[in-house]
């Protein structure tokens, strides 16, 4: 007699293990401790085999005559259920160890060693913040272009962050990239996105002509802004050096060799990694002796310490505050040295 859910729910348990049949292979096992396995006995190749098709009443009666006829079906194809089960598991398993994020940690950990810290660093917020919630838990090779782009993008593009969108864009094109190298997945879906986020207008930086030069110098020489005499070195050696304001205001002492005229700034400070070398003009190793003898008693290691906070270096609004008091924050002036 087949079995219906009421008997299923009140077998008892007894001293030993016993089957209650329900037809074509399969029953259902009590244990003496009282868990309830369907189980399905068949035979493949003239041998008596048995799957094991979960527990009841998590797996229903109903879903456990699905799935033998499920096995059944593989018999009549020539297949073994068992062994098709396990190689699901071992599909699933692999799966697992495949997934976006997965791949993207290991991407991020061979990285990492030629990247700056501070790179290195920026990259994993992207990955935790924009990326791993919404793709992370999802087999790398079963990403396509359109999830790509409405599961990750759009939401960047949806703050208005546009830039960030493309750069997520770029990141997870070389975490593809590594998985088809690695053999993860096919192809890398973000090519297929090329046009397909907003871009920002492109916007020119302020810029001062050369023309201009004269009347700026003598603007800062004759100082009606009142600016401090640190201030006014540090936009003279901005000019002089051509290095970005955050390498000059963040630069040491010891980086600086005055007797055979060049800075080194180290690689962890420069946006490529590497250290840059950069000669001193006569000028240039003046301003910085000036700096010294007014800055040397402090003891601290700035070239440029801040004004209200010593043991800092000075601030990267400074600078650019400081032009502006001089005269050159309107929208219409250009502020930054072209030739």
């Amino acid at each position: 007699m087949k079995l219906n859910d009421k008997k299923c729910h009140n077998a008892k348990p007894e001293s030993k293990p016993y089957k209650m049949v329900d037809g074509g292979g399969l029953y259902l096992l009590v244990t003496p401790e009282g868990q309830k396995y369907w189980r399905l006995k068949y035979r493949y190749l003239g041998k008596e085999k048995l799957l094991a098709l979960g527990v009841y009443p998590l797996t229903t009666l109903a879903e456990a005559r699905e799935a033998r006829n499920q096995a059944k079906k593989m018999l009549v194809a020539g297949k073994d259920p068992s062994a098709v089960k396990k190689e699901n598991k071992r599909k699933a398993l692999r799966a697992s160890r495949n997934t976006f994020e997965a791949v993207a940690l290991e991407w991020h950990e061979k990285q990492k060693d030629i990247w700056t810290p501070h790179h290195a660093v920026n990259v994993m917020r992207r990955l935790n913040i924009d990326i791993f919630p919404y793709i992370g838990k999802r087999p790398i090779a079963d990403i396509d272009p359109l999830e790509l782009l409405d599961e990750v993008l759009r939401k960047i593009e949806k703050r208005d962050s546009l830039y960030m969108a493309s750069r997520v864009k770029q990141i997870c094109g070389q975490i593809f990239r590594y998985g088809v190298a690695t053999g993860r997945c096919k192809r890398d879906p973000s090519t297929d996105l090329r046009g397909a986020l907003k871009t920002n207008k492109t916007r020119n930086y302020p810029a001062l002509d050369i023309k201009e030069m004269p009347e700026f110098m003598t603007i800062l020489e004759k100082n009606d802004a009142r600016l401090f005499a640190s201030t006014r070195r540090a936009i003279r050696l901005l000019m002089l050096t051509f290095t970005r304001t955050t390498e000059l205001i963040h630069s040491t002492w010891e980086e600086f060799d005055l007797v055979n005229a060049m800075w080194e700034i180290p690689a962890e400070r420069m946006k490529m990694g590497n250290p840059h070398l950069v000669p001193l003009s006569l000028q240039t190793i003046a301003i910085l002796k000036e700096q010294k003898k007014e800055t040397g008693h402090l003891n601290v290691p700035w070239v440029f310490p801040s004004q209200v906070r010593p043991r800092e270096p000075m601030s990267n609004n400074t600078v650019l505050f400081a032009i502006g008091r001089m005269g050159y924050n309107r929208p219409q002036q250009r502020c930054r040295m072209v030739g």
